[in-house]
């Protein structure tokens, strides 16, 4: 056997040991969970972002809410901003791909509205213009990152800063903590 493949395997598990031990990473997805379920009790959006990987995580995530996880319930709404596939590259036409996020979000974010900002490094700039775009429209901002946080850090509401710095480590820990989310909003919400 390619011991490679173990060697793979243990990173991985690495890490989500990692999260496991990191109390303040916990803590604030225990925050991010809470934020979340009021948001969508009171009617508000959740929004996601992310771009590659990420934006296949983001979009996972985001149907996972809107059709359901576990239970057999009412659509929450939850959208991934890059699935329209017309007006991600109208906008990029127009105003450039560093906006396409950006401009969806000036669109269709409201106060109270929730924004998941999905980036491995911390610092795509169409993820960046979509955070600053997301606090003038004051909705609250999620920040899925690897272990730095990048330049996004320090303009989020809550990081969720996976401790790694290996890009496909870092999407699995967003994986783990997104289906968390996912199972915990939805039993929040809908008290199963």
């Amino acid at each position: 056997m390619n011991p490679r493949i173990k060697e793979l395997i243990t990173e991985s598990i690495l890490v989500k040991q990692n999260i496991l031990k990191n109390t303040d990473l916990l803590d604030t997805v225990e925050q991010v969970v809470n934020e979340t379920t009021a948001a969508l009790k009171g009617e508000k959006k959740v929004l996601f972002c992310g771009n590659g990987g990420s934006a296949a995580d983001a979009q996972h995530i985001a149907a996972e809410l809107s059709g359901r996880f576990y239970l057999d319930r009412e659509p929450l709404f939850a959208e991934a901003l890059h699935v329209n596939s017309s007006a991600l590259t109208s906008i990029a036409n127009d105003y450039g791909f560093d906006e396409v996020f950006a401009r969806m979000v000036k669109a269709k974010g409201r106060p109270g509205d929730v924004l998941f900002a999905m980036t491995t490094s911390g610092n795509s700039p169409n993820i960046i213009k979509a955070i600053e775009a997301a606090r003038k429209q004051q909705m609250i901002v999620v920040g899925m990152t690897g272990i730095t946080g990048g330049e996004i850090a320090k303009k989020c509401d809550y990081l969720i800063n996976i401790p790694s710095a290996d890009t496909p480590r870092i999407q699995e820990g967003h994986m783990v903590i997104g289906h968390l989310i996912c199972e915990l909003v939805e039993k929040n919400i809908f008290g199963k």
